[in-house]
């Protein structure tokens, strides 16, 4: 009796799960950049890399932090894929970009030493939000694999490119 009740419970448990994983195929959270967006996004940052001549590392993440899309230009650093995935997920993690971040981590400000935390972040330029028509925060992108003020242009570039 115990086999045939374990059994009945496993087909109602597997065909639940199925149709939750139909469904949930099709579900789109609010206030989470779309793949479609992220590819955008990282178009127009290879557009703005390639008018500067530069070979960058290109990554977005959605509103969790969590990777969404990436892109290495040929012959881009393999040094800065971490760090452009680090990048974003920094500037995602505190709502702000990198630039600013670093800003107020320096010795003898409020969030000296934070590079540390969190798995290791990335606080100099080349970390932006990404925000919907409503302003909404919906993820980041980072950009690696130049000066920080080309890697800053590449990610302003890919954020506008929304």
């Amino acid at each position: 009796m115990k086999k045939i009740s374990l059994a009945v419970f496993a087909v109602a448990a597997a065909t639940s799960l199925s149709a939750f994983a139909a469904d949930s195929s099709k579900l789109v959270l609010p206030g989470d950049v779309t793949l479609e967006q992220a590819q955008h996004v990282i178009a127009a940052a290879q557009a703005k890399a390639l008018q500067q001549g530069t070979l960058m590392n290109i990554a977005v993440v959605d509103a969790g932090g969590n990777l969404k899309a990436f892109a290495r230009m040929e012959g881009a650093f393999l040094g800065s894929i971490d760090i452009s995935i680090k990048k974003a997920k920094t500037a995602r993690l505190f709502n702000m970009p990198t630039k600013d971040l670093g800003a107020i981590s320096q010795v003898g400000q409020p969030l000296y030493g934070i590079e540390v935390t969190n798995g290791g972040l990335v606080v100099f330029g080349g970390g932006e939000l990404l925000k919907d028509k409503n302003g909404l925060i919906i993820g980041a992108v980072g950009v690696s694999g130049s000066s920080v003020e080309n890697d800053m242009a590449v990610a302003q570039a890919g954020a506008a490119g929304m």
